[in-house]
């Protein structure tokens, strides 16, 4: 058994789980993963199934009936890991743009520094963004000191979807009260740790825009983070 987990959201990722899965399971360290799957119509989660017959004790697979959103898939995998023995629990996406080789990284950053959460981190000193258009890196950076200046959370990298939590935050931060459905998700949990008092670390990583599939992002996830920035102060977290 392990004590560590990572959940892995998808929704038309078939170019990309078998690779993900398989890099994963190629470590000497010994992962489990949960892939959370809302009804891919590309056939995502009966790729998981099949990977589950050579990996039967280690791939997990949570099938949801639609399309519902980052944010909600986040919070079943979460349930389905806290109800679990699990002490360390990653997010991760399937694409990639999160290198696999940085999972170590983050868990012995949560070790070594008995922190409740340590951020994959592209803004934080060492940290690097490639392949993305200068334009969509200043909106992502901007963004990150927009949320600075209204949450005071001091992290660099406050919309970052490369995370390792200790149990204990989860069982702590009330993320069944969170609404948001994309990478306001991401900013409140941060936030809601913060609140709680948990120490917090950021790891310098390099992000990678996606080489295979399509992009989530959308003109009304912007919108929900960019606005409900200010609805956080008041959550009862």
């Amino acid at each position: 058994m392990t004590d560590s987990i990572i959940i892995i959201p998808t929704y038309n990722e078939i170019e990309n789980i078998e690779r993900i899965v398989r890099k994963v399971f190629s470590y000497d360290e010994n992962f489990h993963m949960l892939i959370v799957d809302d009804n891919s119509p590309d056939g995502t989660g009966n790729k998981v199934k099949e990977l589950q017959a050579t990996f039967p004790d280690a791939l997990h697979l949570l099938e949801r009936e639609g399309k519902s959103g980052l944010g909600t898939a986040y919070k079943a995998g979460f349930d389905w890991c806290l109800n679990r023995s699990y002490d360390y629990i990653f997010e991760m996406d399937a694409d990639f743009s999160h290198n696999p080789d940085d999972l170590i990284r983050l868990y012995n950053a949560c070790v070594e520094n008995n922190a409740a959460l340590a951020i994959g981190s592209r803004y934080c000193k060492g940290g690097k963004v490639k392949n993305w258009p200068l334009m969509r890196i200043l909106m992502s950076y901007f963004a990150s000191i927009y949320v600075r200046s209204i949450l005071f959370i001091g992290i660099k990298d406050t919309t970052a979807g490369f995370k390792c939590y200790h149990r204990k935050a989860l069982e702590k931060v009330r993320y069944h009260n969170i609404p948001f459905k994309g990478y306001a998700f991401q900013i409140c949990m941060k936030y809601g740790v913060k609140k709680h008092g948990f120490n917090i670390v950021e790891v310098p990583i390099t992000f990678i825009d996606r080489q295979r599939g399509t992009s989530k992002m959308s003109t009304g996830i912007f919108k929900e983070a960019f606005f409900g920035v200010w609805k956080m102060r008041k959550m009862k977290l």
